[in-house]
């Protein structure tokens, strides 16, 4: 682990912690729990890691920010679908924390075809004095049991448990491509292709179906779901986007079946602009609501757009992430690079957003300042103390001595997940098999 800075002061100006994973497993999610204390992050190989946040002592106040290994558990296991002759990957495509309602903490994992719910725990008490097991844990010989004594706990060192309380399977046809934790803190929804499931926690062998667009031909099939979440105060309020650049916004008192929406928002797409890759890059790869619950964030190829929620027409905020790849697009279906799907995510208080792009860059944009910067998450410029600056992309005429060109992006790698704390200016950037935390400088 290293500790470096980051220089820009108006946007996130801290240190950065890099947490590095075996080549194989690639970092496919990561999610803070609502408190922040603890980070999870899941992987290609079905894996589930949560780090803990460091407590701040007298003696070493700068420790508060580093985030160290809690638990780890495998939460996944690759299966083989016999009937379909099909292969289901044991890769985590989500992972979303239930708010803590006790000591335990919960959080919803998900592969391709199924969610489990998960239950973390500390255990440093164990009992002891059975009266029909000897200290071994080997059953004892009743006939020799000549009195009875009263079991009782003995002081053991900590222990974290991971245990899977529920399988909510047998549901999906399609991949699932999101989970979203309802505020009634009793269901929650699984998404994939085209449909959205609504369970209720404590039942696992019985769903809803409130989303269907399947057409009776699939040949008539013009858009799939991309990503769907719950609005964050509404319990009956759900948004999911397609691949066609819209979002459908739902409410659940209406109808059972959401199929028909109360809200639509789309852009109208400028004619002078089409082209043949407009229907792929206008294709939403991610949707966030705000914290307040008033605006919708969309993540497409090239854009992050903001949406208010009484205002269907248009966008209130449109940003470029990396305008300068469209005159490369022909490239980037040859490399499919250009089906990459970018994560967005806000800030705390909704005036700040985060999110990914290529040569393991991000992009930071504040909503009252209008600033932008763009930073890179690299482990060369994660040295001990080190400078972190901000990065600029040469899009035409002279280069300057800290520019990267276009032709010099490297779009192997590429920052497609990350999260920010709820509260404080703290982020998780993931970068293949590394996980970087930013965080304010430590004064």
């Amino acid at each position: 682990k290293t500790r470096t800075f980051l220089s820009d002061p108006k946007l996130l100006n801290g240190s950065i912690s890099v947490l590095h994973y075996p080549c194989a497993d690639i970092i496919s999610t990561v999610e803070f729990n609502p408190s922040g204390e603890l980070l999870a992050t899941g992987d290609k190989g079905g894996r589930v890691v949560v780090f803990q946040r460091e407590q701040e002592t007298k003696s070493e106040p700068q420790r508060r920010g580093e985030y160290n290994v809690y638990s780890t558990f495998q939460s996944h296991d690759p299966e083989f679908d016999y009937l379909k002759s099909l292969e289901i990957e044991e890769k985590i495509n989500k992972i979303r924390w239930l708010p803590q309602q006790n000591a335990a903490y919960f959080l919803l994992s998900t592969n391709d075809k199924t969610v489990k719910l998960w239950k973390i725990s500390e255990r440093d008490r164990r009992p002891e004095g059975y009266n029909l097991k000897d200290e071994d844990g080997r059953i004892r010989d009743p006939s020799t049991i000549t009195s009875l004594r009263v079991p009782v706990l003995q002081n053991t060192d900590l222990m974290v448990e991971a245990t899977a309380r529920r399988v909510f399977s047998n549901a999906h046809t399609y991949h699932i491509n999101s989970i979203s934790v309802n505020s009634d803190l009793q269901t929650y929804i699984s998404t994939d292709d085209l449909r959205v499931n609504l369970w209720n926690l404590e039942i696992t062998d019985q769903s809803f179906n409130i989303v269907d667009i399947k057409p009776c031909n699939m040949e008539d099939l013009t858009e799939v779901i991309t990503a769907a979440e719950f609005h964050p105060q509404q319990c009956n309020t759900l948004a999911y986007s397609s691949s066609r650049g819209s979002v459908r916004l739902c409410d659940m008192r209406k109808q059972a079946l959401c199929d028909t929406h109360c809200k639509f928002f789309e852009e109208p797409e400028d004619p002078s602009t089409r082209s043949f890759f407009s229907e792929i890059i206008s294709s939403i790869s991610d949707i966030k609501f705000s914290h307040s619950g008033r605006f919708l964030m969309t993540r497409d190829y090239l854009t992050v757009k903001v949406w208010d929620l009484n205002m269907e027409t248009r966008p209130v905020q449109t940003y470029q992430v990396h305008d300068y790849l469209r005159g490369k697009l022909c490239s980037l279906y040859e490399n499919d690079c250009i089906f990459d799907k970018f994560e967005c995510v806000w800030n705390g208080s909704d005036s700040v957003i985060m999110t990914g792009s290529y040569n393991n860059f991000f992009r930071m944009f504040d909503r009252n300042t209008k600033k932008d910067v763009t930073l890179e998450a690299s482990r060369e410029n994660s040295k001990p103390r080190a400078i972190l600056k901000p990065r600029k992309v040469c899009v035409g005429g002279k280069r300057r001595k800290d520019e990267v060109t276009v032709d010099s992006l490297d779009f192997s790698k590429k920052i497609l997940h990350s999260a920010w704390h709820p509260q404080e200016n703290i982020i998780a950037v993931a970068a293949s098999n590394n996980l970087y935390i930013f965080q304010d400088k430590v004064t």
